[in-house]
């Protein structure tokens, strides 16, 4: 299964829950683009909402994704 991570730009009304910098892992939610929201797996381990231009999406080789992985 390919995942897919994002960097935190932005957390304006979140800086609790969201650090600028950090990388993020996205979860699948077909329905929330049209809403200009994505869900992000937090560091709570849930998948919440937060709005798509607090995170710009990152390309990675099969090397990256493994070793993100593994030290999550």
């Amino acid at each position: 299964m390919d995942h897919r991570f994002v960097i935190c730009i932005r957390n304006d009304d979140y800086p609790a829950a969201l650090e600028k910098r950090k990388i993020y892992e996205l979860a699948p939610d077909e329905g929330d683009a049209r809403h200009d929201q994505i869900r992000v797996i937090d560091d709570s381990g849930e998948a919440y909402l937060y709005p798509a231009d607090y995170f710009i999406e990152v390309s990675h080789s099969k090397e990256a994704e493994e070793a993100i992985i593994q030290a999550a």
